[in-house]
């Protein structure tokens, strides 16, 4: 958590998680304009790089999402740009009314390689929302994902999500909404 405070407040960093490692997230360590946040919302440009580490949220835990990137069109004086290479996200619940329960991405970018978002819920976006940002998808998966109203894996408020050689199925009550908002995720 401190690493992810120390790289925004530097401009940005790398930030290198110990191999096949699980980190277990008993509370929220951040708040942003769409509730508690497990780790501080990301407002530079972060990459994340796991060798098979899994980010979760613990099941005894209070509702929280997982991860928060802040860009300045939704967040003004914000540039978040996460990348993440060989991390899986899970278990994260955002707090209802909000969108996003692994993560969030609000008017920032985001870009996910070898990397997995699976078990996370929230009202919509349970994998990933996004609302005037960009989502790029490489060699990844979002699955097993619940939203209450729409877009179990990924939703799009408005921006754009792209998948390349990545898979978005098995979440409820659809993969990816709006309809059509996501080329090749059915």
């Amino acid at each position: 958590m401190d690493a992810i405070a120390t790289a925004n407040a530097a401009g940005g960093d790398t930030l290198l998680l110990l191999p096949l490692c699980t980190y277990r997230l008993t509370r929220a360590h951040g708040s942003g304009p769409a509730g508690p946040v497990g780790l501080p919302p990301i407002t530079s440009p972060i990459t994340l790089v796991g060798m098979g580490s899994t980010v979760t949220r613990d099941p005894s835990a209070p509702a929280f999402r997982v991860l928060e990137v802040e860009g300045a069109a939704n967040v003004p004086g914000t540039s978040g740009r996460l990348s993440m290479v060989g991390v899986t996200v899970s278990g994260g619940s955002a707090v209802p009314p909000y969108p996003g329960g692994g993560i969030s991405n609000l008017g920032g970018t985001v870009s996910l390689v070898s990397s997995g978002v699976t078990g996370n819920t929230a009202v919509a976006g349970a994998g990933i929302y996004t609302d005037n940002g960009s989502v790029s998808l490489t060699t990844s998966s979002v699955s097993g994902n619940t939203a209450t109203t729409r877009g179990g894996g990924i939703y799009v408020n408005s921006g754009g999500a792209n998948l390349l050689a990545s898979t978005v199925g098995g979440n409820a009550p659809d993969n990816c909404a709006p309809s059509g908002s996501v080329p090749g995720c059915t």
